[in-house]
């Protein structure tokens, strides 16, 4: 595994560094590094995993007031924060299939594939860090694929955080599973055939899901404009293609779609009974993701893990670490806080 590092902007109190790793299957990931001016050598590290549609920097560190959940991360914890893209989004690699018809292929960037993707970022961080162990932290699908490593590889991960993740707890989801929307017709307990390697996604279809959840008319009261629409223009920007689309449109590979579909089906994609470190399960009560049962079923398996938290934020949405503080974004990094001191 190889890194290579260019220099990136600079805040009054955290230096950004971007840097590519190569997976063990040759693909280069994006990975963006966060370093407080005054950092804890030594301690875990902390990497942010994106979800399904938008990549890590529209997701995580946003260059706006309020949009940047890594900075507010990185100074509050004093510890180096990382930003990875999954192969097939934003700066990572791209496989073929991304410049055909997104039907001539299946499904790309499949969670067995984005576990190699995660493993080349944790050499990474292990080695900048001094740590012997990584504090990985997954929204919604990234949730889902760091639990997936941190299962594989119960050694490297010393935190697990997954916020909003899907973890198999129940067969009934309102948008996937059987006979929901991208169900095959013919065998509704099966994803649909006509699901292809990408989707393409405009600006305007990243609010509604967002807008729905936030409980009052005024939605600039839950969250600022100024970071919705640098979500949108962040989200635009990570990929080189979207401006050859009327409206624009990024890419956004259809894996965790499939595998998010097993998992709304009941079915385990991982087993997190070999999970060992220490766990901390974020669900927001608006959430149209993930489901109570996916986290009581996830603290069921969890049976080696040194501690299990599960932290449930009152209101807040699937979108909480871009909403304003006091609609729970504050309450996460509290929690993240108190359970990054874990021994």
């Amino acid at each position: 595994m190889m890194a290579t590092i260019q220099s990136a902007a600079a805040s009054e109190d955290v230096v950004r560094g971007d840097l590519h790793a190569t997976t063990e299957d040759g693909v280069r990931i994006f990975v963006r590094e966060l370093r407080p001016r005054s950092w804890l050598d030594g301690a875990e590290p902390i990497i942010l995993l994106h979800g399904a549609r938008v990549p890590g920097l529209a997701s995580f560190d946003l260059p706006v007031t309020g949009g940047s959940f890594a900075a507010d991360l990185a100074q509050r914890s004093g510890r180096l924060v990382y930003v990875m893209d999954a192969r097939g989004y934003g700066g990572s690699d791209r496989a073929a299939a991304f410049e055909q018809p997104p039907e001539a292929n299946p499904p790309q960037s499949r969670a067995y594939l984005v576990v190699r993707d995660i493993a080349a970022v944790v050499s990474i961080a292990k080695e900048r860090s001094g740590s012997r162990t990584v504090c990985l932290l997954g929204w919604a699908t990234g949730g889902m694929w760091v639990g997936y490593y941190a299962s594989l590889h119960p050694e490297d991960v010393g935190h697990l955080v997954t916020l909003n993740a899907l973890y198999g707890g129940s067969a009934q989801h309102s948008q996937f599973g059987p006979g929901s929307p991208v169900s095959d017709p013919a065998h509704p307990d099966r994803l649909s055939p006509t699901i292809g390697a990408y989707a393409r996604y405009d600006a305007a279809s990243l609010l509604p899901g967002w807008d729905k959840s936030i409980p009052v008319a005024d939605k600039d009261q839950w969250r600022d404009p100024v970071v919705a629409a640098a979500y949108q223009r962040a989200a635009l920007e990570s990929d080189p293609e979207s401006q050859k689309s009327e409206p624009p449109a990024f890419r956004a590979p259809m894996g965790a779609i499939e595998d998010s579909f097993y998992q709304a089906s009941g079915r385990r994609l991982f087993d997190a009974s070999t999970i060992t470190g220490h766990i901390l399960v974020v669900r927001s009560e608006r959430d149209f993701w993930s489901r109570p049962e996916d986290v009581q079923a996830f603290a069921h398996d969890a049976v080696h893990a040194r501690s299990i938290r599960i932290v449930a934020l009152p209101e807040a949405t699937h979108f909480v670490h871009l909403d304003r503080p006091e609609r729970g974004r504050g309450q996460l990094l509290d929690a993240l806080q108190g359970f990054l001191v874990e021994p």
